[in-house]
């Protein structure tokens, strides 16, 4: 079981536009960060849709989907996306939310059930581990959720898609808390029309 983190990212180093809110989750310009993807065959299988290009780049996010067994994401993500993803998101799988505010857990349609955690990163982690057996967690975001796991050294392997677009501002990925200096090696780099697709492994 491997813990990955799987982020598109403009050439610039940002995973969201400025002034993320709940009506604009992915912030203000960032368009060009997910508009690649919703024609993949593979995203809209995910949203229960048929159709769309069978491509590297649809090979690529099946992959990823495939092996997720759970899932790890922070607060302000699940309150940005709540809304877009509707009563079927596309995990299909166990979400453990980290979170400060109590709630009770939440099932929806095509396997999504969201549990909240309030007690930190590595009880959420322990659960989804439990979760996933013997396919991967995925630390889904956002930029905070992911430099926590990053900077405790919990995150195994780091799949980025670097999208062709300068957002020059926004959130930024690798800054701040978690932005430790860490061993890294390549493990695939492939390029297509619509990004490049880096993943690496971290040391522990």
């Amino acid at each position: 079981m491997t813990v990955t983190a799987d982020l598109a990212i403009s050439l610039d180093g940002y995973i969201a536009g400025p002034d993320v809110t709940l009506d604009n989750p992915g912030g203000t310009g960032a368009e060009p960060l997910f508009e690649w993807i919703h024609n993949l065959a593979s995203w809209r299988e995910r949203q229960g849709m048929s159709g769309g290009e069978e491509n590297r780049d649809s090979e690529l996010m099946r992959e990823w989907f495939d092996a997720t067994g759970a899932v790890v994401m922070g607060r302000t993500m699940y309150d940005t996306g709540e809304e877009f993803w509707g009563d079927n998101p596309p995990f299909r799988t166990l979400v453990f939310v980290l979170t400060h505010r109590p709630r009770p857990t939440l099932v929806k349609e095509g396997g999504t059930t969201f549990t909240f955690v309030t007690d930190g990163i590595h009880h959420a982690l322990d659960r989804a581990r439990a979760a996933a057996g013997d396919r991967n967690v995925d630390i889904a975001g956002g930029a905070s959720t992911v430099r926590q796991y990053l900077g405790a050294g919990l995150i195994d392997e780091l799949q980025l898609h670097v999208v062709p677009a300068l957002l020059g501002a926004g959130l930024r990925l690798f800054e701040g808390p978690g932005a430790v200096r860490r061993d890294v090696e390549p493990v695939r780099v492939e390029a297509t029309a619509l990004a490049t697709h880096l993943k690496y492994r971290l040391s522990q």
